[in-house]
């Protein structure tokens, strides 16, 4: 809970510091990049942020942390901490790391904001810091205590390459060293997988497990799309050796999807935790209804659209509604995904996958047929920018 005194003081300074977020923010980057370049080398998205949409989001996550503080004193914003988190953990981030940050932060805010950062307004930004980064903290450390207190990447072996689509190739890996520690994981989870590129850089990026859980090798599908996306379909091929961590991710079937209606929707490379979500669905005898909405550019551009099928034909109560823009075969619908005329149970539970426009639109959709905003659970590949445009 914020003290009183600093609630006051940032509720009357949110409306400067908001409009100044993104130049903070941006400085910010450069600050911490310039003390630590082995962090943008060997930690940091280049390509996010080369586009600055890593920016975008930690200044939408800023604001959306000190607005919930002011509107909701007593409660926690656990859905927005819970996600980054999970990304945290997946990078092997330690709490040390955030006292770097809060010293290159601060500096680029009194750098942006000059006079008007008084010891006051400094003092109770800082508290909204480390009310934030100790919150995060507290959930990195329960999720590596989870995974065995194993924050970081180990070794496994690539045992087949698989090719989806043109755009689309799935890794089957196993751990080098015969995995008994290896930990579960639940379905709609990923990995953080680590590369070493031709410029020594050391880059990390997460991919979802579009496998079942509970398999001996474990596999990740990946659409060629980034340098590290694009340095796997080119250079990794069966016998060689990745970096994973633990499986992260908090969009998973939870206590609350058992026994209730379904609807898995995605576009894209968005299929893959759903694929591996009706794979657990099936292996469990889930009988309540389950609706299945993909989108994609044409059939052959379908990643996992054989496993897609086949699971969640192994339901006994199933719905599958695939939508592409171009090609559409019988039974399949033509154009963007458009939940106009697909039914939708009554009480039913929602996850949501792909670019930030279609889950935006399907969000919207959901509401308008009487799914709860609490009962809407989505995954962002990237940085997360719908906290950024809310």
């Amino acid at each position: 809970m914020l003290s009183e005194p600093s609630a006051a003081t940032v509720r009357a300074t949110l409306p400067a510091v908001g409009a100044a977020i993104g130049e903070i923010t941006e400085r910010f980057y450069a600050r911490l990049f310039a003390a630590h370049p082995e962090l943008l080398r060997n930690l940091f998205n280049r390509g996010n942020q080369a586009a600055g949409t890593q920016r975008q989001a930690l200044a939408g996550s800023i604001a959306a942390f000190a607005t919930h503080l002011l509107d909701h004193p007593d409660q926690r914003p656990d859905a927005l901490l819970s996600r980054i988190a999970h990304k945290h953990a997946s990078l092997g981030v330690t709490p040390e790391q955030y006292d770097v940050v809060r010293e290159h932060l601060f500096a680029a805010i009194a750098e942006v904001l000059g006079e008007a950062v008084t010891p006051q307004v400094a003092a109770a930004w800082d508290e909204v810091y480390w009310l934030m980064a100790n919150a995060l903290a507290a959930i990195e450390k329960r999720l590596y205590e989870e995974s065995g207190g194993r924050p970081g990447l180990r070794p496994w072996e690539v045992v087949e390459r698989v090719a989806e689509t043109a755009d689309v190739v799935t890794f089957r890996v196993r751990p080098v060293d015969g995995g008994p520690s290896v930990r579960g994981f639940r379905a709609g989870q990923y990995v953080s997988v680590g590369v070493a590129l031709p410029d020594g850089a050391r880059q990390i990026r997460q991919y979802s497990l579009s496998g079942a859980p509970g398999e001996p090798v474990r596999q990740f599908s990946v659409k060629r799309d980034g340098e590290v996306s694009r340095h796997l379909h080119a250079r990794v091929h069966e016998g060689d050796i990745l970096e994973l961590s633990e499986p992260y991710g908090d969009l998973v079937l939870d206590g609350a999807a058992v026994g209730r209606p379904l609807l898995l929707a995605s576009a894209g490379i968005g299929v893959t935790p759903m694929v591996a979500m009706l794979a657990a669905l099936s292996a469990d005898g889930h009988r309540a209804p389950v609706t299945v909405v993909h989108g994609d550019r044409s059939p052959a551009d379908h990643a996992l659209r054989t496993d897609h099928e086949t699971y969640a034909a192994k339901l006994p109560d199933t719905a599958v509604h695939f939508f592409y823009e171009r090609d559409a075969e019988p039974g399949t619908r033509s154009g963007f995904v458009d939940l106009a005329d697909v039914p939708v149970h009554a009480g039913t539970r929602a996850y949501l996958c792909g670019p930030l426009p279609f889950m935006r639109a399907v969000r919207t959709q959901l509401i308008a047929k009487g799914v709860a905003p609490a009962d809407i659970h989505y995954e962002v590949f990237g940085p997360d920018l719908w906290q950024a445009a809310a």
